[in-house]
């Protein structure tokens, strides 16, 4: 995953972004994958064999500025620290990040955890298609995370539940999308 700094994109920018790093990187066996657009990065989902990766980040430097690169692998942690790294990405509208972290909580949770959980990934994954420019497609995942965090309250871990679920409902009621911390 490659991040960009943002400076001044906007998520209908997504489409267009993403064609022009397709372009930047061909003939280098490398695929771009997908990209989304955050107000602070350009986030791009990229393979491409480590011994390129400084000339893929050199031609992406015409669309912005490196901020990070890493390779993502599935990483198993400790259930706190995976909610905490989780809600940190979440922070930083790193919410791919955010869903693939929280996905291993999910997987070792039950019941009413469980649903939560899960309706924290899908809140998650709703500001991913936000990111894409794929607002209806946001806005359906956001009923459906409302539906999993059900009747949820207070804290989890340090995820205030009640603010969360009030800012999925003023989105939802509103039609206006707007990213924010948990």
């Amino acid at each position: 995953m490659i991040h960009l700094k943002n400076s001044g994109h906007v998520p209908k920018d997504a489409k267009k972004l993403l064609v022009q790093a397709d372009k930047l990187v061909a003939g280098m066996h490398a695929i771009v994958r997908d990209m989304r657009v955050s107000s602070r990065y350009l986030e791009f989902d990229i393979s491409i064999s480590k011994e390129y990766l400084d000339i893929l980040v050199k031609k992406l430097g015409t669309i912005g500025p490196l901020d990070n690169a890493r390779h993502i692998v599935e990483e198993e942690m400790q259930k706190e620290e995976a909610v905490e790294k989780g809600r940190e990405y979440f922070n930083d509208e790193r919410f791919w990040e955010c869903h693939e972290t929280l996905e291993g909580v999910w997987k070792k949770s039950h019941n009413e955890e469980k649903d939560l959980v899960q309706g924290i990934i899908l809140v998650a994954a709703a500001f991913v298609h936000y990111q894409k420019n794929e607002d209806e497609i946001c806005l359906s995942i956001l009923r459906r995370a409302i539906e999993k965090i059900g009747n949820a309250s207070g804290k989890y871990h340090k995820i205030d539940v009640d603010v969360l679920r009030n800012k999925v409902l003023e989105i939802i009621h509103s039609g206006t999308i707007k990213t924010f911390t948990i």
